[in-house]
């Protein structure tokens, strides 16, 4: 069963939104700032790791930062919100074209 739910964050300004396994770990994770909601993460758990083993972990980091690492049972003491799959998907669809819209307007570095 997957589980999603959202958090503010008061002192950061802003929502953590999480997608979480069965076993309680994060797959999905989206961090919007501000008032207006800014796009700051769109990461996934299965593309980090894949980052991490390919050493272009901080390119994935630049474009989608990280997913947490903390289990479910951590965040709960936070008091998550419960979301449904819809209000996931429709948060996570514009962040994640937003951080890759930041990414191809990066410089690229030159050889």
């Amino acid at each position: 069963m997957t589980y999603w739910a959202r958090v503010y964050d008061p002192d950061g300004d802003g929502w953590h939104y999480f997608e979480f396994r069965i076993d309680g770990h994060a797959t999905r994770s989206i961090e919007l700032q501000g008032s207006l909601g800014e796009p700051v993460a769109a990461a996934t758990k299965a593309e980090w790791d894949a980052a991490l083993l390919a050493g272009t972990d901080d390119d994935y980091l630049a474009t989608f930062g990280a997913p947490p690492d903390m289990p479910l049972h951590v965040w709960e003491e936070i008091e998550l919100e419960d979301i449904t799959a819809d209000d996931f998907e429709t948060v996570w669809l514009p962040a994640r074209a937003a951080c890759e819209a930041r990414a191809r307007a990066r410089p690229t570095p030159e050889p």
